[in-house]
């Protein structure tokens, strides 16, 4: 692990927020906009999007787990989602909406500013929009404006790219290996490797397995509840 790490930045869903518990209802209403009614459809969408309705989970890395609003648009469009409507901007207005019931996976406000009360530097890197990473952040009692906070609309690219965590880096003047990268989902790792995060740390609240993101993780645990104990392993500020 590296010496001293100064940053973190956390992915939002299935990181911050319970996925399957905030995400299920959320993804069957916007399932809902863009099948206008036609229940087949929907359930369609819903599976193209990994979701199995069914049983109220989302599969790890699959379209609702790990992609942005325009990918999830342009891929339920080509399934033959009806409307005329934009539905990037129909489907993120639904998702902003929906950060009314985030479900948190522990006492956020508590953990952050313990967190900032070490001297780390915090922020939120999403496939949301900002709009919508803000929306979820203001429901959990987190005041967005202390933060980083950066979605696939915020002009810095998409996961698993290293854009939004080169940001992150530039905004606090931390070098890469300062910076602890924390996700649930395989693009939140590849994101923190591209940008050379000097620690990736896997969650298990969110889509990720414990198996899929030990391929691209320093350490796997089960929540961010226990990311103090490992940041003062590895040597935090």
């Amino acid at each position: 692990m590296p010496a001293t790490i100064k940053g973190v930045l956390f992915d939002k869903d299935g990181t911050l927020i319970d996925y399957d518990r905030t995400w299920v209802p959320i993804n069957r209403r916007a399932a809902d906009h863009a099948a206008a009614g036609d229940a087949a459809l929907r359930d369609r969408l819903l599976d193209i999007g990994g979701q199995d309705d069914a049983a109220a989970t989302v599969r790890g890395g699959s379209l609702l787990a790990a992609s942005n609003t325009e990918e999830i648009a342009a891929a339920w469009r080509a399934a033959g989602a009806r409307g005329d409507d934009d539905l990037v901007a129909a489907l993120d207005r639904i998702f902003t909406e929906g950060a009314a019931g985030a479900v948190p996976v522990c006492d956020l406000p508590a953990l952050f500013e313990r967190l900032t009360g070490r001297g780390l530097h915090l922020g939120v890197a999403t496939s949301d929009s900002a709009a919508g990473a803000a929306a979820t952040l203001r429901t959990l009692g987190v005041d967005a404006a202390a933060l980083f906070v950066a979605g696939y609309d915020s002009g810095h690219g998409v996961k698993p790219g290293p854009g939004m965590a080169l940001a992150f880096m530039r905004q606090t003047g931390l070098a890469p290996e300062e910076v602890a990268m924390v996700g649930d989902n395989l693009h939140d790792l590849e994101m923190g490797r591209a940008a050379g995060c000097g620690l990736c740390v896997g969650v298990l609240t969110g889509t990720g397995t414990r198996a899929d993101l030990a391929t691209r993780a320093d350490a796997v645990i089960d929540g961010i509840d226990q990311l103090e104990a490992l940041l003062e392993r590895a040597g935090a500020a």
